[in-house]
């Protein structure tokens, strides 16, 4: 009996502590718990009205209209018990800076403005300009061939044509080179492979050039080369009835020229095309004007480029990373990097059924044809890379192949190539007096709890 009346005379102390605290503490206001952080308020507020330009335009406007436009505005955009201040300043030459205007939604009395936030705006009328530096070696600069031949087709190129390829990439390299040639024919090409100039601009040089074949898994080929031609001999294997022959010409061209050719897509070197000499032959699948050559081009391009012997190989080595690991490529870091820097943004993660072999990979390139990789534009899945430079250890010639899933992305291509040569972006900046304002919002809350 006494245990129960001790529980209860505890139980009655508690209470009576209890109630006794809960009368003299005083609770902080709920703006003390949770204030308002009004200087993230007053930067989001100017940020959202500088989105589309809004907030420049009427910062460099003498309409009154716009100012009380402004004004309603920012109240819509601030909750009702906010008052605010904007202040605009132009900053002189001298540096300093003069009142412009300046709008509230306080009239009479005072009101102590706790936070502010200050943002620079431009005028609407100030454009800025980058200036791209041009592609050099050596101190020189280089010459982009685009094959824009009109007497070939292409293939693995669908949804496009070559000429229409070469045109967007005519595009989107013209800031980066000061000469940019299109290839129009197969009698142009023939020109350009006896090492001629296409035109009479003095800064045209065939040698050290840049050449990108926009006919995805063929190449044109001049009448010259083929069975038959004046130039049978270096272009078609009679004994294996074989173009594959021509592309190992190529091959050596590229490193007698020091060239960097650029496959955009697919199986480099697969087909052979001429419209006039092929006319009544097609590649299979209904394109006519293009003859097979198989993976023997390739090949035969590679022992063109180390000045290999030819021989006739008609062994595939590239390999379908999508389809047999079941994984995309990914771009490298670098290749990350430099699509911010230029502003070209391809999808960083592709299908690839056409890489090459590098180290680590059945039929290495590298070690069977002196090449060393360079500037790779995916990470190598089990040492088989999608796009890339592959350089001959001599210093002279280059394949750049992208073995991407058709359809190209010439996106690509044009990453390729600048992740190799790191061409500079130089930014303009306009400094002139008078196109720059300081905005400063002052905020403070009113009212009670």
């Amino acid at each position: 009996m006494m245990r129960t009346i001790e529980a209860v005379i505890v139980i009655i102390i508690m209470f009576a502590a209890f109630f006794m605290a809960s009368y003299f503490i005083v609770l902080p206001s709920p703006r003390e718990v949770s204030p308002m952080n009004l200087r993230a308020l007053a930067l989001t507020v100017l940020k959202n009205l500088d989105v589309n330009g809004y907030l420049g335009e009427v910062v460099f406007s003498d309409d009154s209209s716009a100012w009380k436009e402004l004004q309603t505005v920012l109240s819509a955009s601030l909750p009702p018990h906010i008052a605010y201040n904007l202040t605009v300043y132009e900053i002189t030459e001298d540096g300093v800076y003069m009142l412009k205007k300046s709008v509230s939604n306080v009239y009479g009395g005072r009101v102590s403005f706790t936070e502010s936030v200050s943002y620079m705006v431009s005028s609407p009328d100030v454009t800025y300009k980058t200036v791209a530096q041009k592609i050099s070696e050596g101190g020189k600069n280089l010459t982009l061939y685009i094959l824009n031949c009109a007497d070939a087709n292409g293939w693995w190129i669908t949804g496009y044509t070559a000429q229409m390829l070469a045109q967007d990439v005519y595009n989107l390299l013209k800031p980066y080179f000061q000469t940019i040639i299109l290839v129009n024919s197969t009698a142009q090409l023939l020109n350009l492979l006896d090492g001629v100039k296409l035109t009479t601009n003095p800064s045209e040089s065939v040698t050290d050039a840049i050449i990108i074949n926009t006919f995805g898994e063929v190449v044109p080929i001049p009448q010259e080369y083929t069975e038959g031609g004046s130039r049978q001999g270096q272009g078609y294997d009679s004994d294996k009835s074989s173009y594959a022959r021509y592309c190992y010409t190529l091959g050596k061209k590229v490193r007698e020229y020091n060239w960097k050719w650029i496959s955009i897509v697919g199986y480099p070197f697969f087909y052979v095309t001429n419209t006039i000499k092929f006319s009544s032959r097609q590649n299979n699948y209904g394109i006519y004007g293009i003859v097979s050559v198989g993976a023997a081009g390739l090949n035969a391009f590679l022992q063109g480029l180390n000045y290999s012997n030819y021989v006739y190989n008609p062994t595939w080595i590239t390999k379908d990373i999508t389809t047999e690991y079941g994984v995309p490529v990914q771009f490298t870091a670098e290749a990350y990097y430099r699509s911010n820097y230029y502003g070209i943004y391809p999808a960083s993660e592709q299908s690839a059924s056409r890489a090459l072999p590098g180290p680590g990979a059945p039929n290495d390139i590298t070690r069977g044809y002196n090449l060393a990789i360079i500037a790779p534009v995916f990470n190598p899945v089990y040492g088989y890379y999608a796009a890339a430079t592959f350089k001959h250890n001599s210093g002279k010639g280059a394949l750049i192949a992208i073995g991407l899933t058709r359809t190209p992305d010439i996106r690509i291509t044009a990453l390729a190539l600048l992740i190799y040569y790191k061409p500079n972006i130089f930014k303009e900046t306009f400094t002139a007096p008078g196109k720059s304002r300081l905005v400063i919002l002052q905020l403070a809350q009113l009212g009670g709890v």
